[in-house]
Parts: structure tokens; C-alpha cells; sequence
């Protein structure tokens, strides 16, 4: 049966959350320090606890040297002849075991040592649990609450109830920590400390928004969508530019989601911080057009020696463009990589006068055509197959048919009969020379139906285009108002 000593040590397994063998060999420990203080037995005394019976085997050790004048240390050594005495068979340079009996470890003062032992040993148990569970995961998301704020740190307790640090660089300026909040952080770096690991996390990086987008978006998580850049500036405006793997599929719209649902939860977690998506282009001049929205772009001219993306822009929308303390030009560039100069309208057809400025003549910039992909018109061919079939392959099942409903059968007889005729020469035609059939009719219907389609894509996008109030950490007034105008006067 498991004895009281072995119930106490299951419940230490609990409580720690350590392994059974972390915590034996810690209450070994405490255990050999307590008897040898106790019997004040030589040399290094260790202490073997059974794992089914809770029985304690005691024994020292010490190191055999040849004669008296070698020993530099009498507590862990002896000399040869007398070693002899115990165990004949021993020799110089061997270890002399010697087993005690210990029925009793000893009182309050022995306990006590014990005690301290123990709790050390689990105390440097819990630091390397610890450590070696965090060491891998930089770069990952936690959550916890926050345990207390100090002047240049918060600290913060995960789940597991293990204490993080986030700096007053790691933070927020903007925001204001509270005991008992909850928040999320991106983990920086697992460092060793004298107390123990320490875990230094952030919330005011650009890869802490890039986390919060793979867990927000389930497109980005599977791959379909790919973040190609974040510029933030903390507490104030992110600008974030994501591209999609497959055709079809909005990289923009599924960031933002349905009714904004998706890039409203993360606007939550950074407490109003303006977050701006942009669709990545493999052309830099259409990319540098989107990084400035919401402005209007007229005209951009790369300057691939100097690294210059010029642009112009309407005189009505010069500030726009710029930004607030030039904000939206300073987040452009650095998501773009280009240093972005840019110039009202009447400027820069002055500058095309002499041959400079953005409206002036470029090379062409080599691009990467990209990946086209042709399975939707695979399958739509045979989708128009299974209805030329039908009537052609009717006869054979008709019979069963015609017994169960014999009266509807002569009324369609006659009209699948006068329309045979004509469809037959119409279908060899679109076989034959598919451009030549009914241009003026079918391409401009289908035409007509893509307008309506592309008309209603651009009113929901408007419609859903998040419009965001302020908060009492946030910016004061609403990042969108100047767009929204923009684009109702459109």
C-alpha cells in the first residue's frame, strides 16, 4: 500500500505540475542533507526512496587514496588500510560505499534543512520546466492577466500561472494597463535570470498585428492568403498589404470579413488602433497607389536608381495624402520600400513641362506575370454538354416514363420536335467558330451582367468599409470620415 509519504509526494506532482521522478529525486536530496546533519556521517551521503513501498535506503560515499598525507579532504576521502577494514576488496582511486541504518531522521532543526532543500530543488525544477517550454515558442501569441503594473514594467500571468515581463519599450504609449485586465502579447525572447527564465513579451511590434491577422483570418492560417508587409506606428495606425494565392478569392475582403466582423475584433484587441488593408500588387506602381489610400493617385514614376517612387496627386488632396504629421506617406514607405515624394497636380504638370516629375515618360519595369489559372473553364465546357445531351439520348428512356405519365408526353412531343431543328445547326455552329455566334446579343448580355456584378462588389465594399469610433485610449477623431466623403461624392 502507498503510505502517507508517497501521497504527499503525488501531491506535490499535482500542485508543481513536475514530473514524479523531478520530485523524488528533490525529496532525495533534502532527505541525504537531513541525515547526514542529523548522524554527522562522512563523506557524500545519498538517500534512494523506493517508488511502490515509500522505504529509504541510506548510504556514503567516499574516495580511497593510498596513504593519510594524500587526503585533502577528510570528509571525502580515506585512506587505503583503513577503507580495507570495511571492504577488503577495495582499491586506491575506488569508492568506498558504507549503507546505514537510519530509522529516524531527526527533529525540528533536521526537518527544517530538509525543507529548504526540497523547496530549492523544486523551485530550480519549475525554472527549467519552465525554460524549456517557452525556449521554442518565440513569436507566438499568449494571453494573460495583468498581475501587477510597475513603473517600467507590467507583469503579466499566463494561464499556467507564469509570470511575463513586458518593458515600457514593448508597450503601448496609448494604452493604459490595469490589475485584472486581459491581454494579449506576441513573446519576444525566453531569457535566463537569476530568478529564473524570464519571458519578455510585446504589444507594440508589427509581427503582434501580423499574429493577430493569422489567428482572425481563416484564409491566412490555410494559405490562401499571405501577408506581404505590416508598417504600424503603436497606438496610432497599422497599414498591412496581403495578396492571394488563388484566383477568386478577395484578399482584402476576407481580412475585413463580413460586416466588418473580423478587422472589428482586432481593432478591439488594440483598443482603436486604425488598421488599414491594402491589396499588395506585383507592379510597385500600382502597390505605391494602394499604400496611399485613401488618396487619389494620378500618376506615379519609379526611380529605380535612387530608390524615389514620385507621385501626384489633386490639390484638394495633398493633405490626404500626406497624412497627419505625415503619418500616411511615412507608413507608405516604409511598407513599400521606396522613399515617397509626393506633388500636387499643378506641380508635377509643371515639372512634365521639363521633362521631369511623375507625369514624365519611365522605363518599363519588368514584372512577373502571374500564375493564371485556367480550372474554371475547364469545367464550365462540361456543363453544356449534359444539356445537348438530354434531348439527343431521350428516346431510349422515355418507355417507364411514358406508361407513368401518358397524358403530359404528347404535349411536349411536339415542342421538343419543332425545337430540335433549330438548335441542332446552332450547337454545330458554336462548336465550329464559337466568336462568329450572336455577338451583338449574348457578349453584350454577359458584359452587362459582369457591370452589374462589378457595381454591386464596389457598393458592398463601401458599405462595409469599417468606420471607427473613438475610444478613451484611442485618437480622438474617426480615421475614415475624409474617405467615406471621397468616395460619396463618386
Amino acid at each position: 500500500m502507498k503510505t502517507d509519504f508517497l501521497l504527499a509526494i503525488k501531491q506535490l506532482h499535482s500542485d508543481k505540475n513536475l514530473d514524479d521522478e523531478v520530485i523524488f529525486h528533490a525529496v532525495e536530496r533534502g532527505m541525504a542533507a537531513a541525515v547526514k546533519r542529523r548522524y554527522e556521517l562522512p563523506g557524500n551521503v545519498m538517500v534512494k526512496i523506493d517508488r511502490y513501498d515509500g522505504s529509504m535506503e541510506v548510504w556514503s560515499e567516499r574516495e580511497v587514496v593510498e596513504i593519510e598525507e594524500d587526503i585533502a579532504d577528510p570528509d571525502l576521502q580515506i585512506e587505503l588500510e583503513r577503507a580495507r577494514l570495511s571492504d577488503p576488496s577495495v582499491s586506491i582511486g575506488s569508492t568506498l560505499r558504507e549503507n546505514h541504518d537510519v530509522d529516524n531522521v531527526g527533529g525540528r532543526i533536521e526537518a527544517q534543512t530538509a525543507k529548504q532543500v526540497v523547496l530549492q530543488a523544486l523551485r530550480e525544477a519549475e525554472r527549467e520546466a519552465v525554460f524549456s517550454k517557452y525556449s521554442g515558442e518565440e513569436g507566438g501569441i499568449v494571453s494573460g492577466d495583468v498581475q501587477r503594473v510597475e513603473p517600467h514594467q507590467v507583469i503579466v500571468e499566463l494561464s499556467d500561472h507564469t509570470e511575463t515581463v513586458m518593458p515600457a519599450q514593448e508597450q503601448v504609449r496609448m494604452e493604459r494597463y490595469r490589475t485584472g485586465q486581459r491581454v494579449k502579447a506576441i513573446m519576444v525572447e525566453v531569457l535566463r535570470a537569476n530568478k529564473g527564465p524570464q519571458i519578455v513579451i510585446s504589444r507594440s511590434r508589427p509581427e503582434f498585428v501580423r499574429r493577430l491577422f493569422e489567428l482572425e483570418v481563416p484564409e491566412i492560417m490555410r494559405g490562401v492568403v499571405e501577408i506581404r508587409g505590416v508598417a504600424r506606428e503603436p497606438g496610432h495606425r497599422t497599414k498591412i498589404a496581403v495578396w492571394s494565392r488563388q484566383s477568386g478569392v478577395d484578399p482584402v475582403g476576407s481580412c475585413i470579413g463580413m460586416r466588418a466582423m473580423r478587422i472589428q475584433n482586432i481593432v478591439n484587441e488594440l483598443h482603436g488602433e486604425r488598421v488599414d488593408v491594402i491589396q499588395w500588387d506585383r507592379d510597385p506602381r500600382r502597390f505605391v497607389e494602394h499604400a496611399l489610400s485613401p488618396a487619389q493617385i494620378l500618376a506615379v514614376r519609379i526611380d529605380q536608381e535612387t530608390n524615389t517612387a514620385e507621385c501626384a496627386v489633386p490639390d484638394m488632396q495633398l493633405s490626404l495624402a500626406i497624412g497627419r504629421e505625415g503619418q500616411n506617406a511615412r507608413l507608405a514607405a516604409r511598407l513599400t520600400g521606396f522613399r515617397i515624394d509626393i506633388k500636387p497636380q499643378t506641380v508635377a504638370e509643371r515639372l512634365q513641362q521639363e521633362g521631369r516629375g511623375p507625369f514624365a515618360p519611365q522605363e518599363e519595369i519588368a514584372i512577373e506575370p502571374e500564375p493564371v489559372v485556367e480550372a474554371e473553364p475547364v469545367r464550365a465546357a462540361p456543363r453544356v454538354e449534359p444539356r445537348v445531351e438530354p434531348p439527343v439520348s431521350a428516346p431510349p428512356p422515355p418507355p417507364p416514363v411514358e406508361v407513368a405519365t401518358p397524358a403530359p408526353e404528347p404535349q411536349a412531343q411536339p415542342e421538343v420536335v419543332e425545337e430540335e431543328p433549330e438548335l441542332e445547326p446552332v450547337l454545330q455552329a458554336t462548336e465550329l467558330a464559337p466568336a462568329a455566334r450572336d455577338d451583338g446579343q449574348i457578349r453584350f448580355g454577359e458584359e452587362l451582367l459582369r457591370r452589374e456584378e462589378e457595381q454591386q462588389q464596389q457598393r458592398d465594399r463601401r458599405r462595409r468599409r469599417p468606420r471607427y469610433h473613438e475610444t478613451d485610449e484611442g485618437l480622438e477623431e474617426d480615421p475614415y470620415a475624409e474617405y467615406m466623403e471621397y468616395e460619396e461624392e463618386f
